[in-house]
């Protein structure tokens, strides 16, 4: 058998949270109840005097589904077009009379084009979206009750597509109504600005002006923040408790929001999934795009401002352009690379190692972090994957891992994991916890809880070829696994181990500990030990059971 490594790369990003969107979802299948009804009377309650809450800039009105008030797109910034392009982000114009909150909020713009273009990913990821603007400073949110005086714990969930895709309810899975009922929680989800529009750094061109340009799109999640703080209690919510979870490029977000000076008081927990960071992207990099962007665009300094008016559609090409050629020049002279992302400044982000301040507000914060078995599975859609040897996934992997380390990594694996197969040692390798567990170390030191967990709960579906995949365990977290049925099937099976997840994660929203629920005991992670909740049909805790394969790598891919 000869596999075609281009093709099976390619097959690769299929999975990801780049690619492949289906439909918006309908109500129903956005937030299915779990298990059966018990009786068969009316869910869903909307009208003039029905869920409406009161926010710092108009009252809000959404609607009351199975039991729980939902309010969708209530606008937390202004529109970032225009005037506001490149810009903090500023509040949104008060209201007078009573704004509807039952629709989405815009996605934040991002590349379109063939968005649709895999039919199995559309099928299995069932990516929603609907319109793209620049005014996407918007809020969702699912709670109990509104204005009954508790104090919930607050989750803010932060969508992945790195930095540069996604949005707040992208995936079936993301919705909050089971979580918020089930738990009695408030949950959140947010759009914000993303890549070209979000993390273009025009400091060194446009002066003071532009200063906080390339961490816009991190700043709109700080005034997010501040809208829970503000408002949040109208809706049942403790803005004393929040918690930022995230999950792939979310993940990231929520170690660089963690870290920033701006998110103090804002943030009491943090939720890592499949995605983190320790350090923003080079400032000199960065300026260098900055200045290239304004070069691409034909202008001169004095003239940056005209940026400010080009369709969103067109800045983006010309911005990724400009990436490209700054890339070339830089190539060799030992500046850290990288894309569109927030910026170590020193001001917004921190121009140190995220979490290796003991004295940050950050070390106040406990973590809980949690990757997936097979992150980069590629086999779900080719049976032909099955059948590679070893030697084919020594191949395999050196697209992804140096060459000379390559062969020592799959051994390694193989020898860690003998129950697997080549497919499956090729997945984790290309899915190394590494940078996961770089992540964990150098949190630990400041002090405060991190708890770790490692997902490998394959779903019944594609002949049993979809495995523990990048995203999958987001619906277990949020007991959507009757939501997302694309990813699980549904049914007892998965339900039971989201139930357990999912009692997990609200204790920690509740006391920072996850400890309490039907897991076994979760110990603290510690360097020396390496404990790691492994979580399956039987969950289990293991002490760093891949750290011998880890030593044959020096990458992540996570």
């Amino acid at each position: 058998m000869k596999i075609n490594r281009r093709k099976f790369f390619q097959t690769a990003g299929a999975g990801s949270a780049l690619l492949g969107m289906g439909s918006m979802a309908s109500l129903a299948s956005c937030a299915a109840p779990q298990g059966n009804q018990a009786d068969d009377e009316q869910v869903l309650f909307i009208g003039d005097d029905i869920a409406i809450a009161d926010t710092v800039y108009g009252k809000v009105k959404g609607y009351i589904l199975r039991g729980t008030y939902v309010f969708l797109g209530i606008p937390y910034g202004a529109d970032t077009s225009g005037k506001n392009r490149f810009m903090p982000p500023q509040k949104p114009e008060p209201w007078t009379d009573i704004r509807p909150a039952v629709w989405y909020g815009n996605s934040a713009p991002q590349p379109m084009e063939n968005k649709y273009a895999n039919a199995y990913s559309s099928f299995a990821d069932h990516w929603n979206y609907d319109d793209v603007s620049e005014d996407c400073l918007r809020i969702n949110v699912w709670t109990p009750a509104v204005g009954d005086g508790k104090k919930r714990p607050v989750m803010v969930w932060l969508h992945g597509g790195g930095y540069v895709a996604g949005n707040g309810i992208e995936q079936d899975g993301y919705c909050g109504e089971n979580l918020s009922r089930e738990g009695d929680i408030v949950f959140c989800s947010i759009n914000h600005r993303l890549g070209t529009l979000g993390f273009s750094d025009l400091s060194a061109v446009g002066g003071e002006k532009y200063a906080a340009s390339g961490n816009v799109g991190v700043l709109d999640i700080i005034a997010a923040l501040q809208w829970v703080h503000d408002n949040i209690a109208n809706f049942g919510g403790d803005p004393g408790n929040v918690t930022i979870m995230g999950q792939s490029g979310g993940g990231a977000k929520v170690c660089t929001v963690a870290s920033m000076p701006a998110a103090k008081g804002l943030v009491h927990k943090a939720v890592a999934l499949s995605g983190n960071s320790l350090g923003g992207l080079d400032k000199k990099f960065a300026q260098k795009v900055g200045e290239y962007i304004v070069k691409e665009a034909g202008l001169r300094p004095s003239e940056i401002d005209k940026l400010q008016d080009i369709p969103w559609q067109e800045y983006i090409k010309l911005a990724n352009a400009a990436l490209a050629k700054a890339r070339q020049e830089m190539a060799g002279n030992g500046t850290i690379m990288g894309s569109f992302a927030p910026v170590a400044d020193g001001v917004h982000v921190p121009d140190t190692e995220y979490f290796s301040d003991a004295s940050a507000y950050s070390a106040q914060i406990p973590l809980m972090i949690c990757s997936t078995f097979h992150e980069w599975n590629m086999t779900r859609t080719n049976p032909e994957l099955e059948k590679m040897t070893l030697d084919q996934a020594k191949e395999m992997v050196k697209g992804r891992v140096p060459a000379d380390r390559a062969s020592k990594a799959v051994d390694a694996y193989a020898k860690v994991f003998p129950d697997a197969s080549p497919a499956d040692i090729c997945a984790l390798v290309m899915s190394s916890r590494t940078r996961t567990v770089q992540t964990a170390d150098v949190k630990v030191k400041q002090g405060s809880p991190v708890y770790m967990a490692w997902f490998g709960w394959n779903p019944p579906m594609f002949n049993g070829r979809m495995k523990a995949f990048h995203c999958l365990d987001i619906c277990f977290w949020f007991r959507n696994t009757d939501v997302m049925l694309t990813h699980t099937g549904g049914g007892a099976r998965p339900r039971k181990l989201g139930i357990a997840m999912s009692d997990a994660l609200l204790q920690f929203m509740r006391t920072g500990d996850p400890n309490g629920g039907s897991l076994p005991h979760w110990p603290k992670y510690t360097t020396e030990n390496g404990e790691v909740m492994v979580l399956n049909d039987v969950s289990e805790v293991q002490n760093d059971p891949d750290r011998a394969c880890r030593k044959e790598l020096e990458f992540s891919l996570i």
